[in-house]
């Protein structure tokens, strides 16, 4: 079996806030040993990795993102902040786009943010008109539950004013009732969506594959999809992308209803196991807080009246007898406290399903109050709370513009989920997050310790935690939500999988955590990516890393885009 050890280290092990150890060894695949380079022998020291200082961490988890979204965005322009910040800018991009000119083609745009744009409002038809009259021109809001599309979109689907609005969605509409553009809620998408051409199984596989340098150059070594039903039979199609590349472990979740229409009576069993597998259902409970559509028990600032519940106590049952029946999760978004108590209340008397993972997942939590936790702790379902620091980071106007008054300290209460010992993991849900790169780990980070938004902006300091509590939140914590196997942890038995960091995170100001980079990123002992190089350039059959291997001198430049950005 391949053994390599590595020595002189500050290896922070993601088995609790005060683990450390200065040595590792790594055989065939998997950590066999953890501990102090001062007790090798001189034979053991001379065939060992000198990592020369470096620090390392476990390989990141990330366990609410969007790889399969991603790749179908593939054709699609991004004009998310901070790059894009007004309706003329959102333009001029979408201007600038291959397709735009184009006979047949569509224009298509992603992660549009009006809560900063001076223009105080939504982009609509008339903006995208300016774009094109005669191309389609459909664009996703950032958090993915909207978008807005031009006229010449509308007339494709067949949308007028006597349409009506599709269960669960809308099409919003002028004065005299002619739909402007701007779709609100995944059913209203769907109405322009289904028009778009089709990628195929394997164009789809391969955009995945692509990706796979983005995740190592950030250190994600686990991901979670929260809704693969992005595209077409998930399973096989990820499947197919690691065999083209793509090296993350990977847990699918799918939309409950094309799970009940594809898996009534559950999947194969084969089909939940594995590197990647399907790891359970994703349902919504209610919108998003920046589109002014959570659902909360004091409505916030200027919140319509129509925002209600998004499921049936007979919807979320029909949902735990699926999942109880293959034995998987059920993750449900729910970021007002009216969501999350309707989750609570119905789900907390039942029994738990799993016995190695919280049956439920609590996707955003951006309100749950301290007796609200009480009730979770207490409750005889299990369940994990997976939370966000870069929503409101990013788009902190749209936060305290809806926020109802006294609960900007309360959003995200990331030190209120730590200490309760629930299982909890913050995440990106990159690409739907309101910045350009949202899946830098340390951007997160950053914000989870200093608690201020990209702007400065207070986001309540009483909820600040720690560094080395804001790594377990995506190492050792984060293992704990769902079955990515042997990750998060620097542990004999635990997958071989770890990043190089530069410069040390414990050495720097917290308010300049942000500018840690991932220098290297070993997987299963193996080294597949380096700062050094292209990402692109890697594959793991190209590596070879000998036992006289060292270290490149570590630069402390940062570079902010960073490799493999999408």
């Amino acid at each position: 079996m391949a053994t390599t050890t590595f020595v002189n280290a500050k290896v922070f092990t993601g088995c609790s806030e005060t683990d450390f150890a200065s040595a590792f060894t790594i055989t065939d695949g998997t950590f066999e040993w953890v501990g102090e380079t001062a007790g090798l022998g001189v034979d053991q020291l001379d065939a060992a990795v000198d990592l020369e200082g470096a620090t390392v961490t476990p390989g990141f988890i990330d366990v609410h993102t969007h790889p399969v979204l991603t790749a179908t965005l593939a054709g699609a322009t991004m004009v998310l902040p901070p790059a894009v910040n007004s309706i003329e800018e959102l333009t001029e991009t979408l201007r600038r786009q291959p397709n735009t000119g184009v006979a047949g083609e569509w224009i298509l745009g992603f992660g549009y943010d009006e809560s900063a744009y001076p223009d105080g409002r939504k982009p609509d038809r008339h903006d995208l008109d300016r774009v094109s009259t005669t191309q389609p021109v459909l664009v996703r809001r950032c958090d993915g539950h909207s978008a807005v599309c031009n006229t010449k979109a509308l007339e494709i689907a067949g949308i007028t004013a006597a349409t009506p609005n599709p269960e669960g969605g809308r099409f919003m509409r002028e004065a005299d009732g002619t739909p402007n553009g701007v779709l609100t809620e995944f059913p209203a998408v769907n109405a322009i969506e289904r028009f778009l051409p089709e990628m195929t199984q394997d164009d789809v596989a391969a955009a995945i594959a692509d990706l796979d340098s983005h995740y190592l150059s950030e250190g994600i070594v686990g991901v979670c999809d929260l809704l693969a039903t992005a595209t077409t039979d998930p399973i096989t199609t990820v499947r197919l992308a690691e065999r083209k590349g793509f090296r993350p472990q990977c847990g699918l979740f799918y939309g409950w209803r094309e799970a009940l229409a594809e898996f009534p009576h559950g999947p194969p069993e084969d089909t939940t196991q594995g590197r990647v597998h399907i790891a359970g259902l994703k349902l919504f409970a209610d919108g998003a807080f920046s589109d002014n559509t959570a659902w909360c028990t004091h409505p916030h600032p200027g919140q319509e009246d129509a925002v209600t519940a998004l499921l049936t106590e007979i919807d979320i049952l029909r949902a735990v007898d699926w999942a109880r029946n293959c034995n998987v999760q059920l993750a449900f978004h729910a970021m007002g406290d009216r969501a999350i108590q309707q989750l609570i209340d119905v789900l907390g008397p039942l029994q738990p399903w799993t016995d190695d993972v919280p049956s439920v997942r609590i996707e955003h939590a951006t309100l749950i109050s301290t007796q609200m936790l009480a009730q979770i702790r207490e409750a005889p379902m299990s369940f994990a709370i997976v939370s966000h620091t870069i929503f409101y980071f990013a788009e902190y106007d749209a936060y305290r513009k809806y926020l109802s008054r006294g609960l900007t300290g309360e959003a995200y209460p990331i030190a209120r989920y730590y200490a309760s010992d629930q299982p909890t993991a913050l995440a990106s849900d990159a690409p739907a997050t309101a910045w350009s790169r949202a899946d830098h780990v340390f951007t997160s980070i950053r914000a989870a310790v200093v608690r201020r938004s990209h702007t400065g902006g207070d986001m309540g300091s009483s909820q600040a935690i720690t560094l080395p509590q804001a790594l377990l939140l995506y190492t050792g914590r984060a293992a704990q939500v769902s079955r990515l196997a042997g990750l998060g942890c620097i542990y004999p038995g635990h997958e071989g999988s770890f990043v190089v960091l530069d410069p040390d995170p414990f050495a720097l100001e917290a308010d300049d955590l942000d500018r840690v980079e991932v220098a290297q990123t070993w997987l299963r002992g193996q080294m597949v990516y380096t700062r050094s190089l292209s990402p692109r350039s890697f594959a793991t059959d190209d590596i070879r890393v000998s036992s006289a291997s060292r270290l490149p001198a570590r630069s402390h430049s940062t570079t902010r885009g960073g490799p493999g950005r999408y």
